[in-house]
């Protein structure tokens, strides 16, 4: 039968935002223990808490958190690494008050209720802890803590915890303005740690440090065994080490024989070295950024099999690809299906990671490497039982465009045209196009299955997500595009992305719309301020104000604007001028604008500052605010509104009639 034909934005769709989010759980953190293996879950449905799996290949896999705990960190305040298992415990970091907890694990999984390790502070959460690893024969843990009175800004050191809980935490490493990544060394004798200071941003420039490790019987409390460290030794990193910029070390690991390996982009790119005796050798030489920006704790992206095998993930032209190299060879790219990788973790022979494609969510995957090579992948963690086949996937393409003043940058971006196995595009009619920002703004386009993109697409819109300048997974000249040109660069960038497509047919140039959250919000703005390119726009939590953003903000970005804007105040005219709250008479296009209330990164007022400007100009703005939402909407239901909502906003205001029941928005001047 042939397929009616239907005007683009009014396709009908199984892919409902209720479908979106039905039983979405996504895994983060994946942890091998002996022959067992963890991996956590951020669950939408159950209020966006983050549940702690265990998976045994002989018994069924166990949730191991009880109702109404969530192992997650406030560190940076976007978190990571909150938890770590053994055989027989669980540590994590509850996200109710911040203490250190641990449970106890039996055979079949948890047994009794969680226990604090870590004191309760006279602030509630104002001790908040990260990234732990175990010390020597597993009486300690060694961590991130910062610390918050209220008054000054948080202080972030590395301290060592008795595992019993019957000693307060210890500090070793106090100092730096910021600290990660404490790694014990196979013999319990050395601890690597990662540091910086400000206004540097982790991906701009850090040191890795490697210290002596000593448990014994020292102070502070006489008879009692404690952790103590030595006099530490800078391995690789600081300022202004490479050719006059920054050298960014991430992502330290020890190998089973005691070398310390690291990630560095001394050469332009993220790629493996070592820490051997005759000085700091490279291990892999690619043209590809093998790390990723460190915007959360616990990130991994390469690993050690027990053969002495290498296993990592490279990105080219923002898709993910997993290589195996052996001590003596160059590395083999790996054909599997998956387009991101993250969480790249040994087991014996086997590589443990979290993996996804343009046509599956992610699952955590294993990938056993016998003496012949590579077997095929298992996987662990299925994904969720979807409402549609793959049939229904509009598959992402790299572009590459041309962008600047003079035309004489290339951008890249990841393309998705529409998309409808039942339905007919109209003869001879190019489709609306949904420009897509990322956050951060050091980020990149995710690569994989989103049924959010694919609730866009299967409707008829086109969606291209944009890695502008300033974006990761093309290098560091390619990221640091950026330095001084927020506002600039990722504006026009976005701009040339939508042109580009209405160019060569691929999009309406009179319904090209735009929408990003957080940095990609602020792009939003800047866009809809300097352009008329786009005909509606779409922000959440997004930065109106930069000089509220620079006074205001949390300590981990509050030096992030020196590098993207100027330093701070001196550089306030350019903030002013950047700021799209200062130019909204420039602004004439609809806007809905979405903002959880406790949001401590972009406060609530950012949103509401451009709602009320647009309100008193009358121009059409539409605003959803968010109870108990922070930074990123985690809530089923604030996922299911955010995006009905937005497409009943640009059937509204675009002039036509979506399909399937939509939120009644309230649009102001419309």
């Amino acid at each position: 039968m042939t397929p009616p034909t239907l005007p683009y934005g009014e396709w009908p769709s199984p892919i409902t935002p209720e479908a979106v989010v039905a039983a979405a759980a996504s895994p983060g953190e994946v942890r091998a223990v002996a022959d067992e293996v963890f991996w956590s879950e951020s669950r939408p449905a159950e209020g966006g808490r983050v549940q702690v799996v265990r998976w045994r290949s002989d018994g069924p896999t166990v949730d191991l958190l009880p109702d109404g705990w969530s192992a997650r960190t406030r560190v940076h305040e976007y978190g990571g690494a909150a938890w770590l298992a053994t055989t027989d415990w669980l540590y994590f970091v509850s996200w109710d008050d911040q203490r250190l907890h641990r449970l106890a694990l039996g055979p079949d999984g948890r047994a009794g209720e969680p226990e604090p390790l870590t004191p309760e502070p006279a602030i509630r959460g104002g001790d908040r802890y990260a990234d732990a690893d175990l010390v020597g024969d597993g009486d300690f843990l060694v961590c991130v803590r910062e610390h918050h009175d209220g008054v000054a800004e948080a202080v972030n050191d590395i301290v060592a915890i008795a595992t019993d809980g019957t000693s307060p935490p210890r500090t070793l490493v106090r100092g730096p303005d910021f600290v990660a990544a404490p790694r014990v060394s196979p013999d319990g004798d050395q601890l690597a740690w990662i540091q910086w200071d400000h206004p540097d941003m982790p991906w701009d420039a850090t040191e890795l440090v490697v210290a002596p490790l000593v448990v014994d019987d020292a102070d502070p409390v006489p008879g009692e065994r404690g952790v103590s460290i030595g006099e530490g030794r800078v391995v690789a990193g600081g300022r202004a080490v490479a050719r006059g910029r920054g050298e960014s070390v991430i992502q330290p690991q020890w190998r089973a024989d005691g070398v310390l390996h690291f990630l560095s982009d001394r050469t332009e790119w993220w790629n493996i070295y070592a820490d051997r005796t005759d000085g700091v050798a490279a291990v892999t030489h690619l043209g590809q950024d093998i790390g990723t920006p460190p915007w959360v704790f616990g990130m991994s992206r390469y690993a050690f099999l027990a053969d002495g095998q290498l296993v990592f993930a490279a990105s080219h032209e923002g898709l993910d690809q997993l290589h195996l190299a052996n001590p003596v060879g160059a590395p083999t790219p790996l054909p599997l299906a998956y387009t991101e990788i993250a969480s790249v973790v040994a087991q014996g022979r086997s590589a443990l990671f979290v993996g996804a494609g343009f046509d599956t969510e992610a699952v955590v995957a294993a990938l056993p490497v016998g003496d012949d090579g590579p077997g095929p992948d298992r996987v662990l963690r299925p994904p969720r039982p979807l409402p549609v086949g793959a049939e229904w996937f509009s598959v992402a393409s790299p572009v590459s465009f041309a962008s600047g003043p003079d035309g004489d940058r290339v951008a890249h971006a990841l393309h998705y045209p529409p998309h409808n196995p039942e339905v007919a595009a109209p003869e001879g009619e190019a489709p609306p196009l949904l420009v897509l920002i990322h956050g951060g703004p050091t980020g990149m386009a995710r690569a994989r299955l989103d049924l959010a993109k694919q609730f866009w697409t299967s409707r008829g819109f086109a969606v291209v997500d944009v890695n502008y300048g300033g974006s990761t997974g093309f290098g560091r000249p390619y990221r640091e595009l950026l330095q001084g040109q927020w506002g600039v660069v990722d504006v026009e960038d976005c701009i040339a992305a939508a042109c580009h497509l209405a160019d060569l047919g691929e999009a309406d140039p009179d319904r090209l719309c735009i929408r990003g959250g957080s940095a990609g919000g602020f792009t939003v703005l800047a866009a809809l301020v300097a352009s008329d390119t786009f005909a509606a726009g779409a922000c959440s939590y997004g930065v109106a104000d930069l000089t509220a953003l620079a006074e205001e903000t949390h300590k981990f970005e509050s030096r992030y604007l020196d590098g993207l804007v100027g330093p701070y105040p001196e550089a306030k005219p350019v903030y002013d001028e950047r700021s799209p709250i200062n130019h909204v008479d420039r602004l004439d296009r609809p806007l809905i604008v979405f903002q959880g209330l406790e949001d401590e990164i972009v406060p609530p007022n950012q949103s509401e500052m451009i709602v009320e400007a647009l309100r008193a100009r009358g121009v059409p703005v539409a605003y959803l605010a968010f109870e108990g939402e922070q930074h990123g909407f985690r809530r089923a239901e604030t996922v299911v509104s955010v995006l009905g909502s937005e497409l009943a906003f640009y059937g509204r205001v675009l002039g036509f009639q979506p399909a399937g029941e939509l939120p009644d928005v309230s649009i102001d001047n419309l």
